[in-house]
């Protein structure tokens, strides 16, 4: 039998039938995928290496109008409109998560610094305070910067002040208060490696044209204007108000605190994690338990329920109100000025945004004496939140989070009625039985729905996560967040440490757990970094499988699997070198790395380490120096890198690489390598033979490189502004 007979005696008609049947079967289900839509018109945008314009999204979108419109009046006239509607759908919400992050682009467009700069004196007014334990971090909203013209002056910078410059503590620096600051100054820093993170790029969002460091105490200076117009002041001294409660809340709550614990109860109740000692911290990740420190939807959800059900308890103790009056809908409203109250005091992240967006409308719906969809509210806040900050979509945050609360709503409507079955009309002890199994399935939904994301951005996933949320959980939604609630309420009578007091034990009861996890064999998983396109994947095939309801959903689970196996088809660089060429990294045959001797930046090489899927920390060089000379080891022993004071020699599947240091090196590696890295100038000293070279010029204007050895004598070669593309926020970046 041929191909074509074969393909002849398929039944394509009914597959397509069945297909067309469920897809009009789930049509209550079709508005879920609007963030989905206009997420892909986000991704997009982020995925091209140019910087498009307007102009096509919007002729899209234009066509979407007119077809929806057409398929409206061809459904009125009795005809056949819905394909016409869904073909709408699938060119309109792209195309309008395009423009909406392109106009985002365009409206947070501010100058970005070419080069390092200073010492310089810069003049602002304080935007943001953050303090932490190594100092504070101010974002200040620039009025001037020594030496630099108007027209190349970043709109905002941020600047770490080191405790010993801090004047009177943290508290001197508040939000709206002029400042001078002696500062060396640099360009938001691009990615450590090809693909990596971009903090140029978040900084290009935040309107962030420079970060840097004082180096002499801030001065007070009188503050500038909030800028043109009666609504751009009143917002800027709305925020600035906001963020001085939160300085003063946080500065309360750490002297009743002190220690780890009130680095934490800071962290639950300001957003401000600055003062949480980073053991602590560590132990938190290892145990799976540092989603308790970002404010989400558990926090919200928390806060209000406590705010709405004791209100609503005490109004019911007050007979003659309780009968007269809506005493349900006062209770909503409360806790809508309460949630919303919490969001701003935290920092209104995406996560927080996301989930009061979601009580807004429960709370909304009781007080309307309305039902709510849950997974409309999810798709609703996700797209509300994608139009209002598109970038926030390629963010951990955002993505974490909606991910868990889509992912638990959907198993809860499977899992429902089993639940309401088993607990039935049983006693206490059964109430007890379904609550721990509500946690341990919430925790493993959740733990699920997020490990993709937390492998793609963190490369690490905590293997005993479920355990210790069973015990984190309860304590944290019984006991601190209830004590937090009451210590907001003592605060103007200046009566906060009774209830700060005890919030304490129960974080310290957290940590706890955390360290045990944390200590126990095997707790933390690294894995090396997927390709963008295994997410995609796993993303696509989650949503598939969450947002529809009829069996076909379970199509989904192929493309997650297809998306976990990508690791296999993307296998880590054979090798690495920073951009200023001051760390070296060759991966053995084992998959671990070896380091050149150098000065480069710990950060940086951590970076590589955890993208690599290798754990622990670097000691910084000059220690690492000291540890192999004191035991005589040296790279040489490892058996791919061998260096000297003119060179570094790497053998890796049979091809040679030279590092040259020095110009003397150039006669003797050029002709025997296939890869030559050249950190010194070449112009008198010329590479001769046919290795691919790698100059000190393309290593400054591009950036990290990551090298691939493949078969046949293939070298495959990335740069960070090859991955990066010509985009507003890697402007300036070319050798200077």
């Amino acid at each position: 039998m041929t191909v074509a007979e074969t393909l002849r005696r398929v039944p394509v008609a009914a597959w397509v039938g069945g297909v067309r049947s469920a897809f009009a079967a789930e049509r209550e289900r079709w508005p879920l995928w609007l963030p989905v839509g206009i997420g892909a018109g986000i991704g997009v945008y982020f995925a091209l290496p140019f910087e498009p314009g307007f102009g096509a999204a919007a002729g899209l979108l234009a066509l979407a109008l007119a077809l929806g419109l057409f398929g409206m009046h061809r459904t009125g006239k009795g005809g056949q409109g819905g394909g016409w509607i869904v073909a709408a759908f699938l060119i309109g919400a792209p195309a309008l998560g395009f423009l909406a992050v392109k106009g985002q682009s365009a409206r947070v467009a501010a100058p970005v610094l070419a080069e390092r700069l200073g010492p310089v004196m810069v003049t602002g007014r304080i935007a943001q305070s953050e303090p932490a334990l190594k100092g504070v971090r101010l974002t200040l909203e620039v009025s001037g910067i020594d030496r630099l013209p108007a027209e190349k002056t970043p709109h905002r910078v941020r600047v770490r002040v080191r405790p010993a410059l801090t004047p009177d503590g943290a508290g001197a620096l508040r939000p709206g208060a002029g400042v001078e600051v002696l500062a060396i100054l640099l360009p938001p820093p691009a990615p450590a490696v090809p693909g990596g993170y971009d903090f140029a790029r978040a900084a290009w969002f935040d309107g962030v044209g420079a970060v840097g460091f004082a180096v002499r105490p801030p001065q007070p200076r009188p503050a500038a204007g909030a800028g043109p117009g009666v609504l751009a002041g009143a917002w800027a001294w709305a925020a600035e108000a906001v963020e001085g409660l939160r300085g003063r809340l946080f500065a309360r709550i750490t002297a009743a605190l002190p220690g780890a614990a009130g680095g934490i109860a800071g962290a639950l109740m300001t957003g401000q994690r600055g003062h949480i000692p980073e053991d602590a911290m560590e132990a938190m990740r290892a145990a799976g338990l540092a989603h308790l420190l970002a404010i989400s939807g558990l926090h919200i959800g928390l806060v209000t329920g406590i705010l709405f059900f004791g209100l609503r308890a005490v109004l019911a103790l007050m007979p003659r109100i309780a009968v007269r009056h809506p005493i349900k809908k006062w209770a909503a409203a409360a806790a809508l000025a309460g949630a919303f109250a919490y969001m701003l005091l935290t920092g209104a992240t995406v996560p927080t945004q996301r989930a009061f967006l979601m009580v807004a409308l429960v709370l909304g719906a009781v007080m309307l004496d309305r039902s709510a969809l849950s997974m409309r509210l999810v798709a609703f806040a996700a797209a509300v939140i994608l139009l209002l900050a598109p970038d926030s979509l390629t963010g951990p945050s955002f993505q974490m989070s909606f991910a868990a609360v889509a992912a638990l709503i959907a198993g809860y409507e499977v899992l429902r009625g089993p639940l309401t079955r088993l607990h039935g009309e049983g006693g206490v002890g059964r109430r007890a039985l379904v609550y721990l199994l509500g946690v341990l399935i919430t925790t493993l939904i959740a733990g699920l729905a997020t490990a993709p994301f937390a492998l793609y951005h963190f490369n690490r996933l905590a293997a005993y996560g479920i355990a210790a949320n069973l015990g984190a959980v309860p304590l944290t939604a019984f006991w601190i967040m209830p004590l937090a609630t009451l210590a907001y309420l003592l605060m103007p009578l200046g009566l906060e440490e009774i209830a700060l007091r005890p919030m304490g034990w129960g974080i310290d009861g957290v940590l706890a757990i955390a360290r045990t996890i944390a200590d126990s064999p095997g707790a933390s998983l690294f894995v090396p970094t997927m390709p963008v396109w295994g997410l995609g994947l796993i993303t696509l095939g989650g949503l598939w499988l969450i947002l529809w309801r009829r069996p076909w959903r379970l199509a989904g689970l192929a493309a997650v699997a297809a998306g976990l196996l990508s690791v296999l088809w993307a296998p880590a660089p054979d090798l690495l070198i920073a951009g200023d060429g001051r760390a070296f990294a060759v991966r053995k045959a084992d998959g671990n790395l070896v380091f050149a001797d150098g000065a480069g930046s710990r950060f940086q090489r951590n970076i590589w380490l955890r993208r690599s899927g290798l754990a622990g920390d670097l000691a910084p060089p000059a220690a690492a120096r000291r540890a192999r000379k004191a035991d005589g080891r040296d790279a040489a022993q490892e058996g791919v890198l061998r260096c000297d004071a003119l060179a570094c020699v790497a053998h890796i599947r049979g091809f040679v690489t030279s590092v040259i240091r020095h110009p003397a090196a150039v006669a003797e590696d050029c002709p025997r390598a296939d890869l030559v890295i050249a950190l010194t100038s070449l112009y008198r000293f010329p590479c001769r033979g046919g290795a691919r070279l790698i100059s000190r010029r393309a290593l400054a204007r591009e950036g990290s490189h990551a090298v691939w050895f493949e078969g046949e004598g293939a070298i495959r070669i990335e740069s960070v502004a090859g991955r990066r593309g010509e985009r507003p926020w890697t402007a300036g970046r070319a050798l200077r």
